[in-house]
């Protein structure tokens, strides 16, 4: 074998590991099931001011399913893009985009129970885990049942360095006024869409981190389970 043959066989060998040492740093990436979202509306049946009168914090929700449609337009009022050029629902200092979006499932029609991640790049889900993790969630928040007694919760976390990296530590300031704005955004496209949600705040970070699989880098700042109120 010559040895411009033995040189192109050991790259090969070399990005081979590359990829699957990557693969396994990463264990959702590159085996994730990505589902499309139904496009979102950009009218709706209230006006703001109508949303932001009716607006309350509700914990106690009816026993049923919400659509994917209702999904996907609230995810889209949490980080959904709305510019060609990535600009999204919520302001973001120096538009660097720190959250990000996690949906655990319990009761949605057309959508299996599991841990999701939102992409706001082609407004997508990406399977993180399977099955109903709604009740360890609540564990999670202290045993707070509003969590589990939603048909879904929102789980809203961010990477401070993508902020900070550029502000210093003001950049922290930054990124929990974000979470204000993202979380705000929900609570109004629930207002209208006749559902209703919380913000929980007090949670067992590691334990939040460690269900939802989060990387390292990612921190939870706040959980809103939503249903339709009872």
């Amino acid at each position: 074998m010559t040895f411009w043959k033995v040189g192109i066989k050991w790259v090969r060998l070399l990005v081979l590991g590359i990829i699957l040492g990557g693969m396994a740093m990463f264990p959702n990436h590159g085996r994730a099931e990505a589902i499309t979202l139904p496009s979102p509306s950009y009218s709706g049946d209230i006006s703001v001011e109508t949303a932001l009168q009716k607006r309350r914090s509700d914990r106690a929700y009816r026993d049923s399913p919400l659509t994917l449609t209702e999904v996907s337009q609230l995810l889209w009022a949490a980080q959904g893009i709305t510019s060609e050029s990535g600009y999204r629902t919520a302001p973001s200092a120096g538009a660097l985009y720190p959250l990000e979006v996690y949906l655990v499932a319990g009761k949605v029609t057309d959508l299996p129970a599991g841990v999701y991640k939102y992409r706001p790049g082609g407004h997508k889900l990406v399977k993180i885990a399977g099955d109903d993790h709604r009740f360890e969630l609540a564990a999670a928040a202290l045993g707070q049942q509003p969590v589990g007694n939603g048909a879904l919760a929102l789980v809203l976390a961010a990477v401070y360095e993508r902020t900070t990296a550029k502000y210093g530590r003001r950049g922290v300031q930054y990124v929990h006024m974000e979470v204000g704005h993202a979380s705000q955004n929900v609570y109004l496209q629930a207002e209208s869409l006749d559902l209703g949600t919380v913000f929980i705040g007090a949670f067992d970070d590691e334990k939040v981190k460690g269900l939802l699989n989060m990387p390292d880098a990612e921190r939870p700042l706040g959980i809103m389970p939503i249903g339709k109120p009872d």
